[in-house]
């Protein structure tokens, strides 16, 4: 398959997938799930169960689009391809800017999680630090990230499977102060498994969503794998088990060894509950890597957002700047306007360090929905240009066509109405709708004048 100049093929099958969970398991897990836990009581297991459906959905229409021409930056070439030269431009800037986004919650929780042994510390400082580190990590080779991004997922993944088969062993023999009262009752004993109604699960799911936002980094990574073909379809199928394992059984374990309206959002709740267990040895080491995942995510974000720009500006939808690449094959310039952009992130822990989380993860809630959108809007209308035979040929095609894609599609729709109704979160799609008004006018008033010069569609 091809490759853009200047990028070099140094991720291989492991990479892929640790760097899939790497977006996929991090600050939304750790630390915003206790407030999709507060918003929709137990009933947040079925509001990941449907909202991780459609992420699979999701994910298969990528993988059926990148099989067939794996570039960087995919998604907004598909959406180039299938909607025009606009759509893959606000796709491609939508996706840096959800990644940027997604990142300032990720540092800000890492502010937070270092807090639970420095709390004298300013929250700002931890936030600066982290941005820095990373940044610095990111200007090395694509096989280096590779490398750490693996060996950070496999220290928190492990950790959560340790997680669950301790949740299970305090809910069989009792710990701490979990002798009694501890069991999977707690999921219907404390107002029932709906206890806040139908309406307390739907605005639980844009937490639910931004949790998983960031997934759609596998098309990114399809230039830099050794064996696309081979790779990204493995890593596609997993989405289900992870989302099951990970999100669904995780938190019905903590649940189960905890009444749910006692887990706050003043840090992971991961640490808060054996902290208030009595278990402070376990308490530590969990903070140990609820950070290690905050540091995943970081890194993840940087990566993808990095390359993001880079594609976009090898198509003159981005300064031309963002092309250049160092001699070991990465766009350091986007790497360094990353680590700026991420400035923002201390200037909000310092000005708001107790809502920070809760605004920026709105957010990012709609940069993520909306190139999912396009990603599936992508797909449907490329699959309905096919004919029989194009269609009958394609390697990872997506399942239930097309019913399933119009139901995630809808899905998503229903997402930018829940933001919109909950008064929380309007702001959020109120700054989204202002944020594709100013694409407009950047598109038509200079990139697009400047691709008919340059004779690109």
């Amino acid at each position: 398959m091809s490759t853009q100049p200047g990028l070099k093929r140094g991720l291989n099958a492991r990479h892929i997938r640790f760097i899939a969970l790497g977006s996929a398991i991090g600050t939304g897990l750790f630390y915003g799930s206790a407030s999709a836990i507060q918003k929709a009581g137990p009933s947040v297991l079925l509001a990941y169960l449907i909202a991780g459906a459609a992420v699979y959905m999701v994910m298969r229409a990528l993988g059926e689009m990148a099989l067939r021409r794996a570039e960087t930056g995919s998604f907004g070439d598909y959406a180039t391809e299938a909607m025009g030269p606009f759509a893959g431009f606000s796709t491609g800037w939508t996706y840096a800017f959800e990644m940027v986004i997604v990142c300032l919650a990720d540092v800000t929780a890492f502010g937070i999680y270092m807090g639970f042994w420095f709390p004298e510390v300013p929250q700002w400082i931890w936030v600066l630090s982290v941005i820095c580190l990373i940044g610095a990590l990111n200007l090395c080779t694509v096989k280096v990230f590779g490398e750490l991004e693996f060996w950070l997922s496999i220290v928190k993944v492990g950790a959560i499977v340790a997680m669950i088969l301790g949740g299970l062993w305090i809910m069989a023999f009792g710990l701490g102060q979990a002798q009694a009262g501890t069991g999977v009752a707690n999921l219907w004993e404390n107002g029932g498994f709906f206890a806040n109604g139908a309406s307390g699960l739907i605005a639980s799911l844009a937490v639910v969503v931004f949790a998983f936002g960031g997934i759609e980094i596998i098309g990114v990574t399809a230039s830099e794998a050794k064996d696309p073909e081979r790779t990204l379809p493995r890593a596609i199928n997993a989405v289900p088990l992870r989302i099951l394992l990970f999100y669904v059984l995780t938190l019905l374990v903590l649940m189960a060894i905890f009444p749910w309206p006692q887990i706050g959002s003043q840090g992971s709740p991961f640490v808060l509950i054996f902290d208030k267990l009595g278990v402070t040895y376990a308490a530590a080491i969990l903070n140990v890597v609820v950070i290690t995942a905050a540091l995943s995510a970081i890194n993840s974000d940087v990566f993808g957002a990095g390359r993001m720009l880079y594609s976009l500006a090898v198509k003159g939808h981005a300064p031309r700047a963002f092309a250049q690449v160092s001699r070991n094959g990465v766009p350091w310039l986007t790497v360094l306007v990353m680590a700026v952009a991420l400035a923002v992130g201390v200037v909000l822990n310092y000005l708001i360090p107790k809502n920070a989380f809760e605004l920026i993860a709105a957010l990012a809630t709609f940069a993520t929905v909306w190139v999912w959108l396009m990603i599936l809007l992508s797909q449907f209308i490329l699959r309905r240009r096919m004919g029989a035979q194009e269609a009958a040929s394609l390697k990872f095609a997506v399942p239930l066509w097309p019913l399933a894609p119009a139901l995630a599609i809808a899905f998503m729709l229903f997402i930018f109405g829940v933001l919109g109704y909950f008064e929380e979160s309007r702001p959020a799609l109120v700054a989204g709708v202002v944020w594709m008004y100013l694409l407009g006018i950047a598109w038509y008033k200079w990139v697009k004048p400047r691709q008919a010069e340059i004779g690109r569609p």
